[in-house]
This record gives C-alpha cells, structure tokens and sequence, in this order.
C-alpha cells in the first residue's frame, strides 16, 4: 500500500509540474482554414507589369492571416484576417500607411474568398468594396477588388492582382 501511495503521488507530483495540457486552438475546425491558400510570400503583378510584394503568414496557432503589403509605388499596408465563429463570417482589418482602414467581411463561395465593406472615397462619399481572391490550378491566386458608388449600378475594377509565389 505505501509503495502504491509513493507511485501516485510521484505521478502527482511530474503531472503537477508539466502544467496543463495545452488549450486547443479555438479556429481548428475547417472554416477557420479556408483562406490558408492565400498564405505564403509573393510577388504582384497588375496588367503584366510589377504590382509589389505581400507575405501572408499565419499567426496565433494559425488562426489569423497577418498580410504586409509593399507596393512598388510606396504603398504599404497591413491586415488580420481571421473566421469569426459568431458572426459565422471571415473579416478582414486592413491598415494602410496613412492610416486610412477598410473593414471587410464574407465568406468562401464557389472555391472563392470573397470579403466586403463599405469605406469613403476621397471626397468622403460611400462606396462599397468587393475584394476576391481566387486561387487557381497553377498555384497562383488573383485578387480582384471592385468599387461601387452608392449610386451606381456596376461594379469598378480597382485592382486586378495576380500573385505568383516567391521563388
């Protein structure tokens, strides 16, 4: 009985001192993996020519994309994007230089990220942005962002990326 005692509380003791088990991510389930094709380090391109570079990395056990855009004009910028599991949406927080933001939100449709929100033009009218990103066959992925005026009736091209991976 006392060597049984002295074995438990050994175990105890070496249970005691690992500390707990570590919590389980909150995004693992697979919507929280959906935009995980858009990780990875790339060159940008728009009509052919250089557009700048973004690193998409996972963050925080993989639940948040943190993006760094540097563009080869001098823009720069940053987002999170992550799965919100009560809205049941992806969101997207983007920061340019200037500190401008864009708040984004939607869902995978058709193999498709496709986020949106509404933000001001530079005259401080509304406009409602659509931004896609849709990885194809050859591993490159496109980023297509449109701009509507609250007015108009048709979609605008605002830019049309290509990303191709880094070499």
């Amino acid at each position: 009985m006392k060597r049984q005692t002295i074995s438990i509380l050994a175990f105890l003791v070496l249970f005691a001192a690992a500390g707990p088990a570590p919590a389980r991510a909150e995004c693992s389930d697979a919507k929280s993996r959906q935009f995980d094709f858009w990780a990875g380090e790339w060159e940008v391109s728009a009509n052919g020519k250089p557009a700048g570079h973004n690193s998409i990395r996972p963050i925080l056990d993989g639940c948040v994309l943190q993006e760094t855009w540097a563009g080869a004009q001098g823009s720069a910028g940053s987002s999170f994007n992550f799965y919100d599991p009560q809205r049941k949406k992806w969101r997207q927080l983007w920061v340019w230089r200037n500190g401008t933001t864009l708040e984004l939100e939607g869902e995978l449709r058709d193999g498709s990220m496709v986020l949106e929100g509404r933000s001001k033009d530079q005259k401080g009218n509304p406009v409602h942005n659509r931004i896609t990103w849709t990885p194809n066959e050859d591993g490159t992925v496109r980023q297509h962002w449109q701009v509507r005026g609250a007015d108009a009736d048709e979609w605008k091209t605002a830019f049309d990326g290509l990303y191709k991976k880094k070499s």
